[in-house]
């Protein structure tokens, strides 16, 4: 019976003590403050935190608060408070200090890496320790480990304390084995296999190459996306009512097998009934509608219809309404199977831009940037002008990247700015070096040019080459804008030395030395015209074993000719980069003719197309190039075709995998003549080098085709040489640096093979 009164006796007056305040002091006005128990910190830094000071008048309620003040700072894990007469004591604690970080047993991940998870966690040297951050920092290392399949890891922590109030941690890890994906099961396909659904998904079981790409370790999020690509799977095929009804995903014991079951319901294929516009036509509905891809009776697409919305948005963009929503809501007719659509068309206010302000441009002049802008000041927001102007700057080759935002003005509905942000490439170039090509041999380069000068966009260039075939020594000066309309003007001063005899083709030299001018003029923002005039005194050398035709040409018109020639070409080139193209076409047709006064009477045509396409969404690193060239030459008013005019093919640029213009017409002892006629084809998968961020390094597979003909010769396919290969381009900050290695798939007896071809330096 005592002993149950006692017990109830120090439970009340454990709960009076529990009710109480922790402390009690009598309210007094401070005339000093004393700290003690810290080591580590300073004095001043529990004065820093402390909301009361000399000459206060501290109570109960001011001494709570302190306290909770200074624990909040987290760097005190006991804090106390007493009065010496008018003096405030603080004691405090310090929580220790994380004097080192050690990691033991890591594999997977380096050191720094997983020490830069603890640092997300809160732990890292030098910062207050703490045992509730320890907990967190050993499920992050755990969530590291598991991201990459380790789902058996197990992390073992270890504190030690150390002198001067500090701690070192170490963090022991059994990394332990993959765990793979075993089997994945969907239950309820019945119109697709399950092969075919999982040909959908990344994960997958493992197979050959899942060493290396990983595939079969699972990943929650990874399967959430192959989970919305079989959603996307059927939408896309007119499974309007698909529906995942069920995800389960399981693990063995020893935590290395997991098996992931997908639960479906197909429902019936939808097709297409009406679509109908709603909301606020700004643009008429006739060109409503022929934006939209679908047409009654397809069968449903949910991507056709997302594609659809986006260029109605696209095109109210176009008009300056850049909030504008478009809403595309369905009405399912479940007895017929049919999905109509009503898209409803909010175009929101009309915007136009306040100002355009250019920044990153540290070389180049405002003028510069702003005279390739669609966009203007004050006038209306245009999606389509916007993307045309980055277009433009990045095919100027003054810059490396171009971006362009447009946030609204703070306080306005109707407003945006138009931020147009560079980084600038270097365009002045002092280069002296020694470059080599398959056909050129050993050459010695010297050149200074300077794409930008003064900031000013124009072109100042002189150049020195010194190969085995050409030697060439010419002053280029170029200025885009001439006129305020984009009309360019250049003067070109050149020395051109020919000598055939390291090549394949018949032996002769010539001497030239000219100068032209040449304008180009926009027509459209796509489509251009370019003339020019030139005039050329050429000196030719042959000897006696110079082909008849050769020997002919000489004995009438003499070894010094002039050239009166004019150059007129016509370009429409939509390509979005001149240096990285991954998209547009460039079609573009040049004539050159010889005009009395001077003493040859020619012409030589040449049309080019070419076609970059990249699928953004499926392989946005992938690109093809399609390319054709035809050209064709002769003589006009009795006149014969210079023979040092002819075509040629085969190499670098045309078709490699055959010796540099080795490919057509040949004489009796075997030397190339060269052709009037030219067909020339390329086929290439253009992708980045993997693991380079910047766009200089270029990987290709390409198959060539090609061939020149004679005047006696009849063009015949059966005639093209063909071949395959890799190749790499690099813009290297020594000059451009091109190699291939290809193997001929179609050829013919007596034609000469030069697998390995590449090209250090640019030859002018």
């Amino acid at each position: 019976m005592r002993s149950r009164l006692l017990a109830l006796l120090l439970t009340l007056a454990g709960t009076l003590a529990a009710a109480l305040p922790a402390f009690a002091i009598q309210p007094f006005v401070i005339k000093d403050i004393r700290v003690e128990g810290v080591q580590r910190t300073e004095a001043g830094t529990v004065f820093t935190y402390l909301p009361v000071k000399v000459g206060d008048r501290i109570d109960d309620d001011k001494a709570s608060a302190a306290v909770k003040a200074l624990y909040a700072t987290g760097f005190y894990q006991d804090v106390r408070l007493e009065a010496d007469g008018d003096i405030l004591i603080v004691f405090v604690q310090e929580r220790p200090a994380i004097a080192s970080i050690d990691v033991d047993g890591a594999k997977e991940f380096t050191k720094e890496n997983l020490k830069d998870g603890l640092k997300q966690a809160g732990i890292s040297e030098a910062k207050i320790y703490d045992k509730s951050l320890l907990d967190r920092a050993e499920k992050e290392l755990k969530r590291q480990y598991t991201s990459r399949g380790f789902y058996g890891a197990e992390v073992k922590t270890t504190v030690t304390p150390l002198e001067r109030n500090r701690v070192a941690l170490r963090f022991d890890i059994v990394e332990g084995s993959v765990t793979k994906i075993f089997d994945i099961n969907i239950i309820g396909a019945k119109d697709f296999t399950e092969k075919q659904l999982l040909r959908e998904m990344k994960l997958r079981t493992p197979g050959w190459f899942t060493w290396f790409t990983k595939d079969d370790q699972y990943s929650k999020q990874q399967l959430t996306a192959d989970l919305e690509s079989l959603r996307s799977f059927y939408l896309n095929r007119g499974y309007v009512e698909f529906n995942i009804e069920s995800t389960q995903v399981s693990i063995t014991p020893d935590r290395e097998q997991i098996y992931i079951a997908i639960v479906i319901t197909e429902g019936p294929v939808y097709r297409i009934g009406t679509t109908k516009f709603g909301g606020e036509l700004i643009v008429n509905e006739p060109e409503l509608r022929s934006l939209v891809t679908v047409l009654p009776n397809d069968v449903f697409s949910r991507e056709k219809i997302v594609e659809s919305t986006k260029r109605i948005t696209d095109r109210l963009g176009n008009d300056g309404y850049s909030f504008a929503n478009v809403n595309p809501v369905p009405e399912l007719d479940r007895e017929k199977r049919l999905a109509s659509f009503t898209f409803y068309v909010d175009p929101g206010r009309r915007v136009y831009v306040r100002r355009v302000n250019v920044a990153g441009n540290q070389k180049t002049q405002d003028e510069v940037v702003r005279r390739e802008m669609r966009q203007l000041e004050s006038s209306w927001y245009s999606l389509e002008k916007i993307a045309r102007s980055k277009e433009r700057l990045q095919r100027t080759g003054y810059f490396q990247d171009v971006n362009i935002e447009t946030p609204a003005v703070p306080g306005t509905g109707d407003q945006v700015d138009v931020n147009v942000n560079v980084t600038e490439r270097n365009t002045g170039q002092l280069n002296f070096g020694v470059g080599y090509s398959e056909a050129e041999g050993l050459t010695i380069q010297a050149s200074v040019s300077q794409a930008n000068i003064l900031g000013t966009g124009n072109l100042l260039a002189f150049q020195v080459n010194n190969g085995d075939v050409n030697k060439v020594y010419s002053l280029t000066y170029m200025n885009p804008y001439w006129t305020p309309d984009g009309v360019s003007r250049g003067f070109d001063f050149f020395r051109r030395d020919v000598d055939t005899n390291t090549l394949s083709v018949a032996d002769y030299r010539t001497y030239s030395t000219g100068v032209g001018m040449r304008f180009g003029i926009p027509v459209t923002e796509y489509d251009g015209v370019n003339l020019g005039i030139t005039f050329e005194n050429t000196k030719l050398a042959i000897d006696e074993f110079s082909p008849i035709r050769y020997q002919q040409f000489v004995a009438e018109f003499g070894e010094k000719t002039n050239t009166l020639r004019t150059n007129l070409g016509f370009a429409r080139d939509t390509r979005d980069s001149l240096v990285w193209p991954t998209k547009g076409w460039l079609n573009e047709i040049g004539v050159e003719v010889g005009i009395p006064p001077g003493d040859l009477l020619y012409y030589r045509a040449n049309y080019q197309s070419q076609w970059f396409y990249t699928n953004e969404r499926f392989l946005p690193w992938l690109t093809l190039m399609l390319n054709g060239e035809i050209g064709y030459a002769d003589g006009y008013s009795g006149k014969p075709l210079p023979f040092f005019k002819n075509f040629y093919a085969g190499g670098v640029g045309s078709v490699r995998g055959f010796e540099t213009a080795s490919l057509g017409p040949r004489d009796l002892s075997g030397d190339v003549l060269g052709g009037d006629r030219r067909l020339v084809g390329n086929i290439e998968l253009l992708f980045p080098m993997p693991g380079n961020k910047e766009k200089n390094v270029r990987l290709a597979t390409f198959m060539d085709f090609g061939n020149v003909w004679g005047p006696a010769q009849k063009v015949s396919f059966s005639d093209l040489r063909a071949s395959v290969g890799i190749a790499v381009s690099w813009d290297s900050p020594v000059g451009p640096l091109r190699f291939s290695i290809a193997t001929p798939i179609k050829k013919e007896e007596g034609d000469k093979v030069e697998r390995f071809q590449f090209q250090l330096g640019r030859v002018f």
